[in-house]
């Protein structure tokens, strides 16, 4: 009879240890859950400038919001080639704020293009890579 009570205890003693480590690993998950992280949400990720006439202005903007609960910096962006050039903010772009990247393409040379714009910073996805697309016509 004793060993039957010693036996139930001990069941009783080794369940209670995993419900209460069980409940601290739930605990650590929601801390880490709430880690403060930027995140990038961009408005487009194609610019399409459609058919244009050489040498007008090819500057065009995409807009992003900072959707993430830390402050967004954007350390560089980089394009695929010198006939795109690109201007951002280096200021923080706190919790729900919208931020800018200006690119301005050289509408000079004819015919179709499509560019790359890769930007990094410190939200969750480091890298997010952009596109501007479109067709330069000559001018009669």
């Amino acid at each position: 009879m004793k060993l039957t009570v010693n036996k139930k205890l001990s069941a009783m003693k080794v369940f209670l240890l995993l419900t209460v480590f069980g409940l601290a690993s739930l605990q650590a998950q929601d801390l880490a859950s709430a880690k403060k992280t930027a995140s990038i949400d961009f408005e487009t990720e194609v610019l399409d400038y459609g058919t244009i006439e050489k040498g007008t202005d090819g500057l065009r903007v995409f807009t992003f919001t900072n959707t993430g609960n830390a402050p967004l910096i954007i350390s560089d962006v980089k394009t695929s080639c010198g006939c795109t050039v690109p201007t951002y903010s280096k200021e923080a772009i706190m919790p729900g704020e919208e931020g800018e990247i200006k690119v301005k393409y050289n509408t000079k040379k004819v015919g179709a293009f499509t560019k790359t714009v890769t930007v990094s910073s410190n939200a969750n996805l480091s890298r997010k890579t952009l596109k501007i697309k479109g067709n330069i016509v000559a001018v009669n």
